[in-house]
């Protein structure tokens, strides 16, 4: 891989990681999509130089593309295109019912949290 290739999965990865860390839905959205581009670069930067491609009978072994990395590039498209949907429904519901995208504390996370340090002490 290319320093350029590899300076483009870090800062995908980086700026993924910075929006998933945000309260809003539409930001975790796009972090998680900024991620799931990381991931394909980097499986697609993993399988090596360009080759022929991998038909039986067409190409010497050694000179034959690695068909596993472009198979698994395909899964984590369509795992983030899963991701990506099932959050933008999560987004949608939360507008309908608070009308924006924000992720609110969980009252009875904090309410356990209270009563499990009050237990401690």
């Amino acid at each position: 891989m290319t320093v350029a290739f590899l300076l483009a999965v870090g800062s995908l990865t980086s700026v993924g990681i910075y929006l998933i860390t945000a309260r809003s839905l539409s930001r975790i959205l796009l972090g998680f999509s900024l991620l799931g581009h990381a991931a394909v670069l980097a499986i697609l930067g993993s399988g090596g130089p360009a080759g022929e491609p991998p038909l039986a009978n067409s190409a010497a072994p050694l000179e034959a593309a690695n068909p596993l990395p472009q198979a698994l590039a395909l899964t984590a498209i369509v795992i983030g295109f899963g991701l990506t949907l099932f959050l933008l429904a999560l987004a949608r519901r939360q507008q309908l019912f608070t009308g924006d995208d924000m992720v609110e504390d969980d009252l009875e996370d904090q309410r356990i949290g209270a009563r499990e340090a009050l237990a401690k002490s």
